[in-house]
């Protein structure tokens, strides 16, 4: 691993080179499995691969040889992209965009089953020689095409491909794929002229990348999509209903939605469906120059894992896993509010402000909570301007920071999230400041944890 102070220790990211989207996150035997696009390379966005990590508990993860490889002469000789990783009947299964070298924007999607189901690393995969769905369904004139997701539904596994139409109208495909080397088809689960969508998200995206769909334990569906516009830019969610109609075919109707994550260096985020929660991870990529990209050696980190739910309100409810506790140090480097505290490279810190409270973590970034007013507002000195965050209005508000190296992640009670990209001067020390007449404050180092 890079010795940059900037460089995240304790988030997924391969040990040089590029890293971008989080693909198929998967539980095999008692073993957490995230893979990510990745060039063994260059930290530039070109050759990509797939790389894989493990873990046995969410902090401490193992980096395993490349999973996926581009075949020369295959349906994924020019990169294998996005996908998703399933259990079918026994065989942990890739499922994943390749893309050949005649390809405008249309992947196609392809297979690669784990070589020996019983290796706890899944070290070896195997892909197909011919794609499952050589390109889009006729006569959409869809002119994007890629991130297959599959999930179950009613009995049978169904699969979303994000698309985006000539006419400018992102939208999400579906299809029947029961049988994973048989698929069929099954229509626009929806588009870019829903209204609810059209409210969430606006009417600039032209595709809609990496759909995700998953269940919360109330009932309630989450469809997360990546607004996309010539540039990866921003990630929305809707919820609504699931249901069954016709001759078996899905539909999903929104209830509401909005930004997923409201920071601007958060994209292609990928969920793992578990029983009782869903879990979700991002790729967050640098916000430094490419010459300083290029010095570092390296390009890109997976946040924390996430714990995504729904309020009754239909609201997204996100807070960090659980399991990410395991990472603070037995004591914590700070219990009160003031100023001067030496803040480590990396942390978990949480302020609970019942008056308005500023929070300064060293020159480059300061918060400003405002429990009366409901709001956050999150102020960067390499942006020109805040983000702002609204959350319900109240007593307090509860802010919970995770910083490792550059990567910023911040929690608002658990209506929303900001991630943020910050990297720091050589030399430069940053300190804690908190501000404020009715704030509490306790924040912990990060450590590894220790082997049982």
């Amino acid at each position: 691993m890079s010795h940059d102070p900037n460089a995240p220790r304790f988030r997924v990211r391969p040990p040089a080179n590029w890293v971008n989207d989080p693909n198929g996150p998967f539980r095999w035997r008692d073993r957490y499995h995230l893979f990510y696009q990745h060039n063994p390379h260059a930290p530039v966005h070109a050759d990509i691969h797939w790389g894989h990590a493990s873990s046995p508990d969410l902090a401490r993860w193992e980096h395993h040889p490349i999973a996926l490889t581009p075949t020369p002469g295959g349906p994924d000789e020019a990169g294998c992209w996005s996908g998703c990783v399933v259990d079918d009947e026994g065989v942990p299964t890739a499922v994943y965009t390749g893309i050949d070298r005649r390809h405008t924007g249309l992947g196609a999607i392809c297979l690669a089953r784990a070589a020996d189901p019983d290796d706890p690393a899944l070290t070896e995969w195997r892909p197909s020689p011919t794609p499952v769905v050589a390109g889009p369904p006729a006569g959409l004139d869809v002119v994007m095409f890629r991130d297959p997701f599959v999930f179950r539904h009613a009995g049978r596994r169904w699969a979303l491909v994000g698309a985006g139409h000539a006419d400018g109208t992102p939208s999400v495909l579906l299809y029947d794929c029961d049988d994973l080397a048989d698929w069929r088809f099954a229509g626009v689960l929806l588009d870019g002229n829903d209204p609810v969508a059209v409210d969430a998200f606006g009417d600039k995206a032209v595709g809609w990348e990496c759909p995700q769909l998953f269940a919360t334990p109330g009932g309630e569906w989450v469809l997360v999509v990546s607004l996309w516009d010539g540039d990866p830019v921003s990630t929305g969610y809707l919820t609504g209903k699931l249901s069954v109609v016709g001759d078996g075919d899905l539909r999903f109707a929104a209830r509401t939605g909005g930004p997923l994550d409201h920071g601007r260096d958060f994209y292609a985020p990928a969920v793992l469906q578990e029983p009782g929660r869903a879990l979700m991870w991002g790729w967050s990529w640098e916000s430094r120059a490419p010459a300083d990209v290029e010095r570092a050696g390296w390009a890109g980190v997976l946040t924390a894992p996430r714990v995504v739910d729904v309020h009754p309100d239909g609201a997204l409810r996100v807070v960090p896993a659980p399991e990410l506790d395991a990472l603070r140090a037995p004591r914590p480097f700070v219990t009160a509010p003031g100023a001067g505290t030496r803040l480590p490279d990396a942390y978990d810190l949480t302020v609970t402000a019942r008056a308005v409270t500023t929070v300064r973590l060293g020159e480059a970034l300061a918060l400003r909570l405002d429990p009366a007013e409901g709001a956050l507002t999150i102020r960067s000195a390499a942006r020109p301007a805040p983000v702002e965050v609204r959350t319900p209005p109240g007593g307090e508000l509860t802010v919970r920071v995770l910083v490792d190296g550059s990567l910023y992640e911040v929690f608002a009670d658990d209506r929303a999230t900001v991630t943020e990209r910050i990297h720091r001067r050589p030399g430069e020390a940053p300190e804690l400041s908190v501000e404020g007449s009715e704030a509490t404050v306790r924040g912990w180092g990060l450590t590894p944890p220790a082997l049982n």
